[in-house]
């Protein structure tokens, strides 16, 4: 034991000698273990996954893409780390959440931009998130949770040591005080990011009193207690009257005024407008399956269709309520025109997959649950490749989709 307790002092000690480094936006050192160049891999690597996994990117309107990546790139040039590989994407998801991943890797939800108002809002939402990847929250968020959990987990052996009894209870007691700390440290990166990232707005132009209308914004629907803002920003950006105060005393130290460009902010949001009943319509009819009422969520999807037939995400649901119901032929259609709406998204290549599986096409399955992992690997496909594999007979295919046989 004892000497489990020097090794873990000594990793520790090591960590917090080898991992400091220059906040580039404070200038401030901090304790980061992970180089510039492995932020933009880590970021590399996960960037089109995590899109992926919430909903692919928003295809019915290129040009509102091309519009948020025109803000972000005003802002990025002013930043603190300019030359970072910067890209903004629009994701297709009705939860209104942004986030920003290491090496300036970002993304917005649709369902966040219609509740804005302007440019400049958008800019404070967008300076915000290249704050978090400029100072390399990603990175030093990384090494704190690295040192505060080597760290309990020597404290815990400590405690072993002397009372072998208590010794899982204190790494568990432990852990739960790492958690506390670094929510308190991730709010101390909101805070750093709402400073910086008004500073950014007003060095790109924009009136900075758009951060203190956004804060406003986000306390109001938190107060209204909205499902989808409590699992999407909420979670990772708490807002609070206290970063509202915040806010607008770091505004008052910049002159008043700036630009807000709503007119261009408008016509960009257009056809998002256009579509936002349909958008209604299609969560209704997710909230009708959920019910097992699969009638009435079809009756809404195609009403949904009926107003943007470019939607990748209302063909999806079509194509899934008829699997539901079990019918498998009429299924593919629909998912047909899903995939040729977005074929760079992964999951209606999976229900396409199911519906070829049930109607005995297994080639055709296979070929679309093949698909659908490279785009995002799932144990959903996994497991129906491993039944096609069984069927086959190819058992050692079968095992390495972890299929029993």
């Amino acid at each position: 034991m004892k000497h489990l307790i020097r090794l873990s002092a000594g990793a520790l000690l090591a960590m917090s000698l080898m991992g400091c480094a220059v906040n580039p936006v404070t200038g401030k050192q901090e304790m980061m273990f992970d180089s510039v160049a492995q932020d933009i891999a880590t970021g590399t690597q996960n960037y089109v996954p995590s899109q992926q996994s919430q909903g692919g990117q928003y295809v019915v309107d290129p040009g509102l893409t091309a519009y948020v990546n025109q803000v972000g790139r005003r802002l990025a040039a002013v930043s603190d780390m300019p030359n970072l590989p910067y890209e903004f994407v629009v994701l297709n998801n009705d939860v209104p959440n942004a986030w920003a991943m290491p090496g300036g890797k970002l993304a917005i939800n649709r369902g966040l931009i219609i509740q804005l108002e302007d440019e400049a809002q958008l800019a404070a939402v967008l300076g915000h998130e290249i704050v978090h990847a400029a100072a390399r929250h990603g990175a030093s968020a990384k090494s704190q949770q690295m040192v505060v959990g080597a760290g309990a987990l020597l404290a815990g052996v400590a405690i072993a040591n002397k009372k072998p009894e208590y010794g899982a209870l204190a790494v568990g007691a432990l852990a739960v005080g790492a958690t506390a700390w670094n929510a308190k440290y991730s709010r101390d990166h909101e805070t750093q990011s709402d400073i910086y990232g008004i500073k950014y707005m007003q060095k790109a132009g924009y009136d900075p009193q758009a951060a203190v209308e956004l804060q406003e914004l986000f306390v109001r629907m938190m107060e209204k207690q909205e499902p989808s803002w409590v699992e999407g920003l909420f979670a990772s950006h708490p807002p609070s009257r206290d970063r509202v105060s915040t806010n607008r005393a770091e505004v008052a130290k910049y002159p008043k005024g700036g630009a807000r460009n709503k007119d261009a902010f408008q016509r960009a949001l257009a056809q998002l407008k256009k579509d936002k009943d349909a958008y209604t319509g299609y969560q209704d009819a997710i909230k009708a399956a959920k019910a097992k009422q699969y009638d009435k969520a079809l009756s809404l999807v195609d009403n949904s269709i009926q107003q943007q037939p470019k939607e990748n995400l209302f063909w999806e649901l079509k194509g899934k309520l008829l699997l539901q119901k079990d019918q498998n032929k009429e299924a593919i259609p629909a998912l047909d025109k899903a995939i040729a709406a977005n074929p760079n998204f992964f999951r209606p290549y999976i229900y396409r997959g199911m519906a070829y599986k049930e109607l005995g096409n297994r080639n055709f399955a296979e070929r679309d649950l093949i698909a659908s992992q490279k785009l995002l690997p799932t144990q959903e496909a996994s497991e129906q490749l491993g039944d096609i594999a069984l069927a086959k007979g190819d058992r050692g295919t079968a095992r390495a989709y972890g299929a029993a046989g």
